[in-house]
């Protein structure tokens, strides 16, 4: 095992915790959308935004605990975008981390009550005083996640997404369809770091750089797993681009050039890294990872 999924794993453990602790535990006749709450949630992941959160912040200094609730924030958001994703109405997938769909452990009106209730609770973490004791700083996180999460990301990309089997779109289409659905997220886990520790305006544009880059090579990575990857060793359907007829950066580019392209955007974002010096080897370590990951 190399040392950054050591480094995965410990970060993960730590993430796994405090989502534990922050998540409501079931109870009373509502106890059923807390149960597939911890489920979608606590339900295995890499936790790979989380251990972007906790980077970032180590290149200021700031308080774990802080950065800790704000790695378990963001893996909220992305676990509620997972339920919702899953559902019928969306990409109709059965399996997610290598089990059943929250909507088919329990069923559809639940799990969408569990996604409104994880994207909700997120916001309730990073306002509160635990994670930061200045309220500037909170609502710096605050503004930053709901634009990241909202219309004009993640929200705004998966409704490209669901349209491009009726588009042709070109290659900076999928960027753009990319850049939000998947991007947004991660940009907000890195500059959470810069907005925990109050960094400069030019190590936030750095970090800014490195997940653009950073996010697009994600991206890319995937489309390849769903194009040429395994279900078992993936942990979810896979081919189901393809047969909707999407655009992705494979079909638009194929699979040698996207692959080139990925490690050409992987050596784009560790150069924005420069100017944190060694303190930002595991934002360098995480972007090989990304781009050769099997799952």
């Amino acid at each position: 095992m190399s040392d950054i999924e050591d480094a995965l794993r410990a970060a993960a453990a730590k993430v796994d915790r405090t989502l534990d602790e922050l998540l409501p535990k079931p109870s009373g006749i509502e106890g059923r959308v807390a149960e597939a709450m911890r489920y979608a949630t606590l339900s295995g992941g890499k936790r790979f935004r989380p251990f972007l959160v906790l980077c970032a912040s180590s290149l200021f200094r700031t308080n774990e605990s802080g950065a800790l609730r704000v790695a378990a924030a963001i893996e909220m958001v992305h676990s509620y975008s997972l339920v919702h994703d899953d559902l019928p109405a969306m990409d109709d997938d059965d399996m997610r981390r290598g089990q059943a769909s929250c909507h088919v452990k329990f069923d559809e009106a639940t799990a969408i009550l569990a996604g409104d209730a994880l994207l909700t609770l997120a916001f309730e973490v990073i306002s509160a005083p635990a994670t930061h004791e200045n309220p500037d700083v909170r609502c710096r996180l605050v503004q930053a996640l709901a634009t990241a999460a909202g219309g004009q990301g993640m929200v705004g990309g998966q409704m490209l997404d669901l349209r491009a089997a009726d588009e042709d779109l070109t290659i900076a289409g999928v960027s753009r369809l990319q850049r939000l659905k998947t991007g947004a997220l991660i940009a907000f886990a890195c500059e959470s770091g810069a907005i925990l520790g109050r960094a400069s305006r030019e190590a936030r544009q750095a970090l800014r750089g490195y997940a653009h880059d950073l996010g697009l090579a994600f991206q890319i990575a995937d489309d390849l797993l769903d194009a040429d990857g395994d279900a078992k060793e993936a942990g979810k359907a896979v081919g189901k681009d393809a047969a909707a007829g999407k655009a992705t950066f494979v079909s638009t580019l194929g699979l040698d050039r996207a692959r080139t392209q990925a490690v050409m955007l992987a050596e784009q974002a560790t150069d924005h890294l420069d100017l944190f010096d060694k303190k930002a080897e595991p934002l360098r370590k995480i972007v090989q990872f990304v781009v050769d990951r099997r799952h």
